[in-house]
């Protein structure tokens, strides 16, 4: 992160074990800056969704606990906190796998990102229609079962009950996941919207390497429970390391399984 930034969120060294046993999350510790796009990227089981529900205090739910460490949210520490208290103070998550109410409608699922306001019914209206001017697929559907909408519908209904709410920070986990390729640019390009339009802060869970720096401005990459890597997003995409293993692109020749395991090892990173 860039020193000049001033931080919104700060995770410092933090631990994450579950069942009392499981060690998850090793040491881990970045900073996102106010009104920036910070992504945190690895493999399947590097430990990027524990991250981010470390952050939105959703452990408790899966038997998971952060044991040490602190997370710091406009410089006041939040980890003790419950998950409601939080989206109070302006930090949503949208969970990996969209998570709708299938028998509410879309509209209705919009409703219920706005269970936390107190500041009266025309302001939701308002934002209702702000929401549906940044998805106007969402217009079209809002009196459809969600259950019966298509993939990208519910990831669109899910970013839009997030925003309802009145987020300074949203928490998205894999954005990407099980859209088509269309479908996956044009809900980055509404996230980059609402970043310079409404000034949302943003840190996304993502696997898809290549659309998450294409977009972010920043970028950590987990293995394992820790951070072996990060910077800028434009740094990161030059990278040899990360065009090999995350990018798939080689500079050479096509390595064998041995060659990459000596070449893994070899990584500045893991040394």
């Amino acid at each position: 992160m860039s020193e000049n930034a001033e931080a919104i969120l700060k995770v410092n060294n933090i631990e994450v074990i579950y069942d009392h046993v499981i060690l998850v999350l090793k040491g881990v510790s970045f900073d996102v800056p106010k009104g920036g796009i910070v992504t945190l990227l690895g493999a399947n089981g590097a430990g990027k969704s524990t991250t981010l529900k470390a952050i939105s205090n959703l452990l408790k739910a899966e038997r998971g606990d952060v044991t040490k460490g602190s997370i710091e949210y406009m410089g006041e520490r939040v980890d003790t906190l419950t998950s409601h208290d939080l989206v109070k103070k302006g930090v949503v998550q949208v969970m990996e796998g969209r998570h709708c109410f299938e028998h509410l409608t879309v509209e209705e699922n919009l409703l219920t990102g706005a269970y936390t306001r107190s500041d009266g019914r025309a302001a939701v209206d308002a934002d209702l229609e702000k929401v549906y001017s940044y998805f106007p697929r969402l217009r079209e559907r809002r009196r459809a079962q969600a259950g019966y909408t298509s993939g990208g519908e519910q990831q669109m209904t899910a970013i839009g009950r997030a925003l309802m709410a009145k987020p300074s920070m949203i928490l998205l986990d894999e954005p990407s996941m099980g859209l088509a390729p269309q479908l996956v640019e044009e809900i980055f390009e509404i996230v980059q919207q609402l970043n310079e339009k409404e000034g949302v802060t943003f840190l996304l869970a993502e696997q898809n390497t290549n659309m998450a720096l294409r977009y972010a401005k920043y970028g950590y990459i987990l293995e394992n429970g820790r951070i072996v890597m990060d910077g800028e997003a434009s740094m990161l995409s030059e990278n040899e390391d990360v065009k090999e293993f995350y990018l798939g692109i080689s500079s050479g020749e096509r390595k064998s399984y041995r060659d990459v395991k000596s070449y893994r090892r070899r990584k500045r990173w893991l040394a």
